[in-house]
């Protein structure tokens, strides 16, 4: 089997449901997607919409209620038992009393790694994330921008082949993000990971991805799956050409074509 066609996130009419005092809500229905290795998949859509809840199912840190899915071939359980992904939240989530490389460590010490291999991989991670010589601060001595890419260091530092990265550049200006959304490129380039990307920004998910999913307000549905013809190579000018500007068009329309006015 190519290796690149091999299914990193396979998912099968899929659902959640969750059970509230207020009756069930339907926070996705009937979703049907494969994600395949060396993909970079952006998730765009409404509030409310599923992004999360779907990131959160590959995670398995919700469970599917109906359909099935599964990640690198298992059931999203045996992934998180073999540490098959590396999960990067909205907020860096770092420890304040923890330097930068004892955060980034943190998972490694609780795989039970030695003191070398640990020092080892976050020597390699904070490279790859441009901060070497930051090792020995604290997050608050870093900018917002430099502790969401020693979240994703830590994320990596286990070297599992799935990031899931759930909005992780939404609070931080527009030119610190496209800062780094330059360097997620180019780190995915490096790493050659599977990417699943949550985003609210339209210019940040055609920029970035090399598939766009578009879902639908609750219940979460997939209303479009845009193949990127972008090249690889794609400096911050790419978003004035018109190949860009037609990606993005499809993607406004399908969230217009996709988005309940009755609410």
């Amino acid at each position: 089997m190519n290796e690149s066609s091999f299914s990193v996130v396979s998912a099968k009419k899929l659902g959640l449901t969750f059970q509230t005092s207020d009756g069930p809500v339907h926070a996705l229905s009937n979703v049907d997607l494969d994600v395949k290795r060396g993909d970079f998949v952006s998730f765009i859509g409404p509030s409310g919409c599923g992004k999360t809840t779907f990131l959160r199912v590959i995670a398995d840190l919700e469970k599917a209620t109906a359909g099935e899915i599964t990640v690198n071939g298992m059931t999203p359980e045996e992934a998180r038992k073999s540490r098959s992904y590396g999960y990067v939240f909205q907020a860096p989530a770092l420890y304040p009393w923890r330097t930068i490389e004892k955060n980034i460590a943190l998972p490694l010490e609780i795989m039970g790694h030695s003191k070398m291999e640990r020092a080892s991989r976050v020597a390699r991670t904070l490279d790859l994330v441009n901060l070497t010589g930051f090792s020995k601060k604290y997050p608050w001595q870093l900018s917002g921008g430099m502790q969401q890419r020693a979240s994703i260091a830590r994320a990596l530092a286990f070297d599992a082949d799935l990031l899931l990265m759930d909005e992780p550049f939404g609070a931080l200006d527009e030119i610190v993000r496209d800062h780094l959304n330059e360097q997620l490129l180019k780190l995915w380039a490096r790493t050659r990971k599977t990417i699943c990307f949550v985003t609210h920004s339209i210019p940040e998910a055609v920029y970035l991805s090399t598939k766009i999913v578009v879902m639908s307000p609750r219940p979460g549905r997939v209303t479009d799956i845009i193949d990127s013809t972008l090249p690889k190579e794609r400096p911050l000018e790419i978003r004035e050409t018109p190949e860009f500007l037609a990606i993005a068009h499809r993607v406004r329309e399908g969230l217009r074509a996709g988005h309940s006015y009755e609410e």
